[in-house]
């Protein structure tokens, strides 16, 4: 996986680098930013999405399966976890998301419950409900202003 790099200027607004590809993340006004992208969260959602999306039409192709098409509708929020009644943790908070999938295609009833079960097999997901560990580094000084 290559590296991602993202750069702001004194604000919510943020300039991704990810590989060739650009795009801007921001916050929504109402939260202070300028809303000229998506959220931190919305990009999360995104791959958790996308992620369930390439995993189901991969297996699907291999195993000759008549998906002709996949929709995600990923929702996030967070709550306290002293107010979780089946979470583990009891400080800080839970972070849930909701999947709803839908599947296209002349599909039995046994290939949709397949379909189910693979969708929980995507990277993204698997990388979601593990143990994570963020490595943190501060670099020496940089000049006063970043690049453009």
């Amino acid at each position: 996986m290559g590296t991602v790099i993202v750069r702001s200027a004194a604000s919510f607004r943020c300039q991704v680098e990810a590989g060739r590809h650009q795009f801007i993340v921001d916050e929504p006004a109402s939260a202070g930013g300028s809303d000229e992208g998506p959220t931190p969260y919305d990009l999360l959602s995104a791959a958790l999405g996308s992620c369930t999306s390439m995993t189901l039409n991969f297996y699907a192709k291999r195993e000759g399966i008549a998906l002709t098409g996949v929709e995600v509708s990923v929702t996030n929020d967070r709550s306290y976890a002293k107010d979780c009644v089946d979470c583990e943790s009891s400080s800080g908070y839970i972070h849930r998301f909701s999947v709803r999938l839908r599947l296209y295609g002349n599909l039995t009833v046994e290939e949709r419950t397949k379909l189910m079960d693979v969708a929980r097999r995507c990277p993204v997901y698997k990388t979601l409900t593990s143990e994570i560990r963020i490595d943190e580094v501060l670099e020496d000084e940089a000049p006063e202003a970043p690049p453009p």
